[in-house]
């Protein structure tokens, strides 16, 4: 498509846009650079061009036609894009790329999948943040975020989300010296005791599975990472959130109980701010993350 013999000129545009948003020539002028003189004569030539007249001259003052402000809001926009997308193009691809996460998530999912992304995206810096306490998008220190919950949320867009189950789980070497081949109130029950309480408890767990059975957690942790490297190291059994320990569960280091599944009541959610800082190598983590969290 010819832009050209449809678009009247860019610098036509451009002033008009200043004047709509200035409501002033004088001050269009002043931010362009330009006189007066020349705003008129662009804003004059535009007129021309389209046929119709942009601004109703008043004493001392503009008031932009019906046409004016249709043309006015659709130049706003597509500057603001095109900005965006210049910005984009600007950035370094050596930008340092935070993402935020849980501590459980950066550890167990996140960071045996970065190597890849490292690999495929060799200019980019990686920062992870790992808190447990819920990360603030609004302070402008995070370009990425997963967060378990359901949405939606009020300081983030949602990209990509992905739902997950949970399983009681222990080492090859607890499962092999038990007396049974179900839970029971002989197993060494190990417990996360979150502030959090999307984190399921055993009590929960059994309460939601309709289990008749009686769970005295002999070993507790405030983090879910250390829930499960007592588990790998065969002090008992742990909720297993598969999505979490399927590495584990891969390398055989973790095994499942047989029990059945329970499915986790919300999901992960890959955020982005709602004011997020545009950049290319934000863009491509983003749909980095989007893709390894649906395989």
């Amino acid at each position: 498509m010819d832009y050209r013999r449809r678009i009247p000129s860019l610098t036509a545009l451009m002033t008009l846009e200043a004047v709509i948003r200035r409501k002033s020539f004088t001050l269009a002028a002043a931010e362009l650079g330009v006189t007066q003189a020349a705003v008129s004569r662009q804003i004059a030539g535009l007129e021309a061009e389209l046929e119709q007249p942009m601004f109703v001259r008043k004493h001392r003052a503009i008031e932009p036609t019906a046409a004016c402000l249709c043309l006015g809001t659709s130049l706003a926009q597509s500057f603001a894009n095109i900005a965006d997308t210049i910005q984009s193009i600007r950035s370094s691809e050596k930008d340092v790329v935070t993402i935020g996460a849980t501590v459980a998530f950066s550890s167990f999912w996140l960071l045996p999948r970065l190597a890849h992304f490292r690999r495929e995206n060799a200019g980019i810096q990686i920062r992870v943040v790992s808190q447990d306490t819920r990360i603030d998008l609004n302070a402008g220190d995070i370009d990425i975020a997963i967060r378990y919950g359901t949405p939606p949320f009020s300081d983030g867009t949602v990209i990509a989300s992905q739902n997950d189950a949970v399983v009681p789980v222990c080492s090859p070497e607890y499962m092999r010296a038990r007396r049974s081949p179900e839970l029971s109130a002989l197993d060494e029950f190990i417990e996360t005791d979150a502030q959090d309480r999307s984190w399921l408890s055993w009590a929960s767990w059994v309460e939601k599975t309709g289990r008749s059975l009686s769970v005295k957690p002999s070993l507790r942790f405030n983090h879910y990472t250390e829930t499960i490297a007592a588990a790998r190291a065969g002090q008992g059994v742990a909720l297993g959130w598969r999505l979490l320990i399927q590495t584990f569960l891969d390398d055989g280091t973790l095994v499942e109980l047989g029990e059945s599944e329970l499915a986790a009541d919300d999901h992960y959610n890959v955020l982005l701010p709602l004011r997020m800082r545009r950049t290319i190598a934000a863009d491509h983590a983003a749909k980095w993350l989007t893709a390894a969290l649906h395989r």
